[in-house]
């Protein structure tokens, strides 16, 4: 990890500097790389080998008001531009996190929150094609998390003005299309609420404003979840519910998803775990099933699945039925 201290708050937040000169401040960098191998059962493969790297960088610092300020850029393979955001926390008040859009946020976060020790079922190379609940966060926004909530209750506020994402500074991004403002809501509990030790409930609601043009949409996007996952000892187990109405004027108008996982800790460092999604778009169901084993040393870590999945991209020939082993190395530094 290397570390350059005495940041400006220029460096961090460019515009923000004008509300107040700020203390020194600290920029870390972090990455790993990931290397995998894939086998694909009754068909060809071609080439298994994959390898995926990361860089992230991680600043923060304060204003003279109190204020704090915190950036994280991250790029992924081949210097992708992945996720950029700057999180203003506002004494009493609460943060404030402006995304470029390329991020989970909102109820983005609660996509698939079932237990697992690696991926999600329908994460593990096989290119599942299944819709899940996403929320405002696909476009530029601001998400405000209160404080002064009560001990074990997180919220969550996301709006969207546009479909734009990846904005640079004093540019847009986006058109006045289909895809117009959005909001999320989102709540967690854990145990400090719910009363039970290891217990936790989520749950969010978004609205996705479309432009109804009578042929394509014929209303607002609206998607909502709730979930749980219980700890106890080594095992944690978790389900979770979501639904998408496309307010499309055809085609498919709504998605209805079920996931459920288990997970069993061996020891601090060795985990096996069962995880499983379906998704219905009222014509046709897709799942995905993972069986994981991971373990654990130091900065390495090694992963490997057994993954099926069905009616892929909600298709119902032979050919989207398919099965794979999935093996991963993954280093950090």
């Amino acid at each position: 990890m290397n570390k350059l201290t005495k940041l400006g708050a220029s460096a961090l937040c460019g515009s923000l500097a004008a509300i107040s000169a700020a203390n020194a401040g600290d920029l870390t960098v972090t990455g790993g790389v990931d290397m995998s191998w894939i086998s694909l059962d009754d068909e060809t493969t071609g080439n298994p080998l994959g390898i995926g790297s990361n860089l992230t960088f991680a600043g923060s610092g304060e204003l003279d008001n109190g204020w704090s300020v915190a950036l994280s850029v991250a790029h992924l393979n081949g210097n992708g531009y992945s996720n950029t955001n700057v999180t203003v926390g506002v004494p009493g008040l609460g943060d404030f996190r402006i995304s470029q859009g390329v991020s989970g946020a909102g109820i983005c976060r609660m996509d698939d929150l079932t237990p697992n020790v690696w991926e999600e079922a329908w994460g593990t190379g096989l290119g599942t094609g299944i819709d899940m609940v996403s929320g405002a966060s696909g476009a530029a926004n601001v998400e405000f998390t209160p404080s002064g909530t009560p001990d074990g209750l997180t919220a969550r506020i996301v709006y969207s003005p546009s479909g734009g994402s990846k904005s640079a500074d004093k540019t847009s991004g986006g058109t006045s299309g289909l895809t117009e403002s959005g909001y999320d809501i989102t709540l967690e509990a854990t145990s400090d609420v719910t009363g039970v030790d290891g217990l936790t409930i989520y749950g969010g609601i978004a609205n996705i404003e479309q432009n109804v043009n009578g042929t394509t949409y014929s209303g607002d996007k609206d998607e909502t979840t709730v979930g749980a996952k219980y700890a106890m000892g080594s095992w944690t187990i978790g389900y979770q519910w979501s639904e998408e109405d496309t307010g499309r004027a055809a085609a498919t108008t709504q998605y209805d998803n079920d996931a459920y996982g288990i997970t069993f800790n061996i020891n601090d460092d060795l985990s096996v775990g069962y995880n499983h999604y379906e998704s219905s778009n009222q014509s046709v169901t897709a799942e995905a099933t993972s069986i994981q084993i991971a373990y654990t040393m130091g900065g390495a870590s090694i992963r490997l699945a057994e993954a099926s999945a069905d009616n892929m991209k909600y298709q119902t020939t032979a050919a989207f039925d398919r099965d794979a082993t999935t093996l991963s190395v993954s280093l950090a530094f």
